[in-house]
């Protein structure tokens, strides 16, 4: 195995896997699958429209003194595939994207109700435009009753609007401050706090369907013009029509700000690259959104061409990472594994409960800590006990290849068992690393 083919296995995807053969030429392999379907994409499970019914379900049973069962049920259902698919995919670079959009336009368990409608985000507000436009992929997110949820946007109302006034209700800001914060500008941006409400007011009306709706076949997201505030208010300096259009509208102009192809730029560098990505690097990936208009394929290819990304074991795999290249590495059918999205929280990364709107941190120094590395390697041996007949020293060359440092691969051989051989390499350093 050569090294170019192991990097990029590890670098934008997982890792390899016992077996699977190196792809020849490992750029086309990246760069073929950004060309091709994501199976999970609007595919099959519950609906925003069914998770929204089985909430209302839910807090109808815990009225009646009843146990709620239902967003549970469909939650649990929604962990089983997501985890299975993370360690099967046959596009891990495809799937690292997800992944990373996911965390850049995080949603969390935080806030419990948003687990009803969390499988129908990642399948219709994330995966569909990983290869899309930016602004697209912005306006889905912020149309999904999970984001509309998790930021309290559905109880936002215009202050003069109709049902403002009725209901003596007012602006909810959390939605329209992130996007700008996290998702879009970032504060390098200079915008002010006049701009976050005016923005608020922009979004007024952007709810989710009730239940009387929904049972009429109303689609999940819903703008009810009573709530939305009148006029056209300004953000940084532009005046937006009134109306749902007027959030569409402002969405894009957000969305294609050059603030924003450099905020997007740094965080992409900053995960695919290094903690402190070369400022030449983020430059090049600023310039292929702008000259885009966001076009995030484009970006993902330019990272393929990256100097910096070629440069091995830069990273400190995160929790997440860790769990799925392990996994992937000793290669275990699902009936013997151990469920991957629960070993994710044990090592301090639950997948879908980040404890802040920013989502999880992707340096080093936040995942570092003495105390984390040793629950890595104590889940690691109990993992490898359930793969005992595998050779250990076999492993180490199927999944790091020339990445195995001479002292590691002594280590595994001189092990006093298969399962100290494999906890021993999951332990090592080149393994901790992408």
């Amino acid at each position: 195995m050569t090294l170019e083919p192991i990097t990029a296995s590890i670098r934008f995807g997982y890792g390899p896997r016992p077996g699977e053969p190196a792809p020849a030429d490992a750029a086309a392999w990246l760069r073929g699958q950004l060309d091709r379907n994501d199976p999970l994409a609007n595919g099959p499970g519950p609906t925003a429209v069914q998770g929204l019914e089985a909430l209302h379900a839910d807090q109808l049973d815990r009225k009646r003194k009843l146990k709620p069962d239902r967003v549970r049920r469909l939650f649990l259902a929604e962990n089983r595939t997501t985890g299975n698919h993370m360690v099967d995919t046959p596009m891990p670079f495809r799937e690292r994207l997800v992944w990373f959009w996911f965390n850049h336009f995080t949603v969390s368990l935080k806030r419990p109700f948003v687990a009803a409608v969390l499988g129908d985000y990642v399948r219709t507000a994330i995966r569909p435009h990983v290869t899309g436009r930016f602004e697209d992929m912005l306006l889905a997110v912020m149309r999904h009753p999970a984001m509309l949820l998790y930021l309290d946007n559905a109880q936002s109302f215009g202050p003069d609007s109709v049902a403002g006034e009725r209901r003596h209700r007012g602006l909810n800001e959390n939605l329209a401050r992130e996007c700008l914060e996290l998702h879009t500008l970032t504060p390098a941006a200079g915008y002010t706090q006049a701009d976050v409400t005016d923005f608020a007011k922009i979004l007024t009306g952007w709810s989710i369907a009730y239940p009387a709706l929904l049972a009429r076949g109303a689609p999940a997201f819903r703008f009810y013009p009573a709530a939305h505030e009148p006029g056209a208010p300004v953000l940084l300096g532009r005046r937006f029509p009134p109306g749902e259009a007027g959030g569409i509208a402002a969405l894009r102009f957000l969305a294609n700000h050059p603030a924003t192809y450099r905020a997007l730029a740094t965080r992409l560098a900053t995960h695919f690259v290094a903690d402190a990505p070369p400022a030449s690097c983020v430059g090049r990936l600023e310039a292929v959104l702008a000259t885009t208009r966001g076009d995030l394929r484009a970006a993902a290819l330019a990272l393929i061409d990256e100097p910096g990304a070629a440069i091995p074991l830069t990273k400190l795999r995160t929790p997440v990472d860790y769990v799925v290249a392990t996994t992937r590495a000793l290669a275990l059918p699902p009936p013997r594994r151990f469920p991957v999205l629960p070993a994710m929280a044990a090592l301090g990364e639950p997948l879908f409960a980040a404890p802040l709107p920013n989502g999880w941190p992707d340096t080093a120094a936040d995942w570092a800590a003495g105390e984390a590395m040793m629950r890595r390697v104590d889940w690691a041996y109990d993992l490898a006990a359930r793969a005992a007949r595998h050779d250990p020293v076999a492993v180490a060359d199927a999944v790091l290849g020339p990445l195995l440092s001479p002292a590691t691969r002594a280590a595994v051989h001189r092990a006093g068992s298969r399962r100290e051989g494999l906890a021993l390499l999951f332990a090592s350093p080149e393994f901790m690393r992408r």
